[in-house]
């Protein structure tokens, strides 16, 4: 097992992808993978090598890779590092939030621990990143709120946004005009059959979704008002 002075950044920002992949697929495939790093499928082998070699990912082939226990701990430095910068981008630098996950690939990378606690200062201290997704602490320790997709719910639940889980461009600046960022409150009010649209009201407007969309969303249950 290598000790942390010898894991390479590189290794800490591919542990971290799989990490965040791993959260709705289990294993990761070595294609999905290629596509969420951009990078060649050579490449992509060998850092899984790298991991598995290391003792922090499993592989197995046709199936996929997942972090072991000590994979999940070098990856959330990485993790962390990510999602203040995308906080950064959006709360100080004024970016929106469909550009901020791609401009932070980039922007991480030279980002140090004297760098990334002034982020934090200056972010304010954020514990969830534009998304909704949680930043892990500074030792490493990440808390996924107690949520699932809005899909799976029933008509008639109300619910508070708590996830918006795509790096769709284009998605995510629809979404946001449609009012649909972390906290926002909703009851699900009607769902049509064979994955058909949904209808949500929030407030006095009602918002009718895709389920396409609406499976990026992910929602906390909250009191039904007047029960």
């Amino acid at each position: 097992m290598m000790s942390s002075s010898q894991v390479s950044p590189a290794m800490q920002r591919y542990a971290a992808e799989v990490f965040r992949i791993q959260q709705d697929e289990g294993k990761v495939s070595l294609s999905h993978l290629a596509e969420h790093v951009e990078s060649s499928p050579q490449a992509i082998a060998r850092m899984v090598k790298r991991l598995t070699d290391a003792g922090f990912a499993t592989y197995e082939p046709y199936r996929g890779v997942r972090l072991t226990k000590e994979g999940e701990r070098i990856a959330m430095p990485a993790l962390r590092r990510h999602r203040l910068g995308e906080v950064f981008l959006v709360k100080v630098m004024g970016y929106d939030w469909a550009s901020a996950h791609e401009l932070t690939d980039v922007f991480e990378r030279g980002i140090n621990e004297e760098l990334e606690d002034r982020i934090d200062q200056l972010a304010g201290h954020p514990t969830n990143c534009p998304h909704g997704e949680p930043i892990p602490t500074k030792d490493g320790k990440i808390t996924f709120p107690k949520d699932g997709p809005l899909v799976d719910k029933e008509v008639g639940v109300s619910c508070k946004l708590t996830r918006v889980r795509t790096h769709d461009a284009d998605k995510l600046r629809y979404i946001a005009n449609l009012g649909l960022t972390p906290g926002v409150e909703f009851t699900l009010v009607s769902r049509a059959p064979f994955n058909g649209p949904l209808r949500l009201q929030m407030g006095r407007n009602d918002q009718v979704i895709g389920y396409e969309l609406a499976s990026s969303l992910w929602v906390e249950e909250t009191p039904t008002p007047g029960k």
